[in-house]
């Protein structure tokens, strides 16, 4: 199989990514409106994208003349919060991507418990083992996206889920997004030690 983007319709090209690049990590976003309502929805494009200062990037399907509430919400307040979807959390995230009407929490809807943040005033999920709390770095406009680019100014994650005082992904057991309905679950971890090599020679350390 073979496509060229340039020639195929837009629908195709984003269901062929979202089977190609996969699994993806899920970034379960609340958010507080102006008015003080509140709101929760994943995004399955996102990841780290630098560690001084600590940012993440979400990319936000850009909708004209009507934002997903999660961007508006982000674009008043210029702060969100970050919860990791562990696999308890599953089936209530998934509540959450429905395209509820504007206003409705989601918290709400999912059964999900807000909890306070310790530097902003969008809440927490209180079921989610780990949080990043973050303000608005910037946005980049990119083709029919926005790349929301956040700054974590706060982080907290349950004692239970570390290891030697590191995360243990086994303990967080993170879900990852595929295609369609798809999900993955941890199972399994495969440990490579990377190799140790000399920058100037290229020969091996040890």
């Amino acid at each position: 199989m073979d496509l060229d983007p340039r020639a195929t319709p837009g629908p195709e090209t984003y269901r062929f990514l979202i089977t190609a690049i996969v699994p993806r990590p899920i970034a379960f976003v609340s958010t507080r409106a102006a008015d003080g309502t509140t709101n929760l929805a994943p995004f399955s494009y996102f990841n780290a994208i630098a560690s001084v200062p600590p940012l993440i990037g979400i990319s936000i399907n850009d909708r004209a003349g009507d934002p997903k509430d999660t961007l508006r919400n982000v674009r008043e307040s210029g702060e969100f919060v970050i919860n990791v979807v562990s696999e308890p959390l599953l089936d209530r995230m998934v509540q959450t991507a429905g395209e509820w009407p504007r206003g409705a929490s989601e918290f709400a809807i999912a059964g999900l418990t807000e909890a306070p943040a310790h530097r902003v005033k969008a809440p927490r999920v209180a079921e989610s083992p780990l949080h990043l709390e973050c303000v608005l770095h910037r946005e980049v406009p990119l083709g029919n996206s926005v790349l929301v680019v956040g700054e974590v100014v706060w982080a907290h994650v349950e004692d239970a889920m570390l290891t030697d005082g590191r995360v243990d992904p086994a303990k967080l057991a993170p879900v990852g997004r595929l295609g369609g309905e798809l999900y993955s679950l941890m199972r399994e971890v495969a440990k490579r030690p990377r190799p140790r090599v000399s920058r100037a020679t290229g020969e091996a350390i040890g």
